[in-house]
């Protein structure tokens, strides 16, 4: 069954299946790394990652405005009081964004890139929410300024991925 098959089948089929688990482990890598990509290409303040930013933001702004973004404590993410103010917020974005609860990898510390230590999987609409509010504050803008001065200096190598492979 290919990949897309499995993640839009009945979530019943599945006890533990270390498959789905692989699965959604790539689909939430992927989705990493193309922000991340998007975050050194172009200015984070200009990212718009769903139509509804506006409206996600405000409601962020309200209910989390104490949360300090550019380095996550797990407690105010993923402990049961959290859970429980954080649910409220995903669900009023059930129907508009898709796939709001999947999983989304999330990075801690928003100075550093992608890595085991530094990621934990959260609901898709509480990674929006969270990275909406880091590029408005201009929390993710190294990553752009670091790509223009590479280029500055005339160092590109890498900075685009898989650029020749596509030729």
């Amino acid at each position: 069954m290919q990949a897309g098959g499995v993640l839009q089948a009945d979530a019943n089929q599945f006890v533990n299946s270390s498959h789905v688990e692989e699965v959604w482990a790539i689909k939430c890598y992927k989705h990493a790394e193309v922000y991340l990509q998007i975050l050194k290409n172009i200015d984070p303040c200009k990212v718009r990652l769903t139509n509804y930013d506006d409206i996600i933001y405000r409601q962020y702004k309200r209910l989390f405005r104490n949360l300090k973004i550019d380095m996550l404590d797990d407690d105010e993410i993923r402990s049961v009081e959290a859970k429980a103010k954080w649910r409220p917020f995903c669900e009023k974005f059930k129907g508009k964004i898709e796939d709001y609860n999947f999983g989304s990898l999330l990075r801690r510390d928003c100075s550093k890139d992608f890595s085991e230590e530094n990621t934990i999987l959260v609901p898709r609409i509480q990674c929006i929410a969270i990275e909406l509010a880091r590029n408005r504050k201009g929390l993710n803008k190294h990553f752009f300024t670091k790509t223009i001065e590479q280029e500055a200096n005339g160092n590109v190598e890498g900075l685009y991925t898989n650029v020749d492979s596509q030729r």
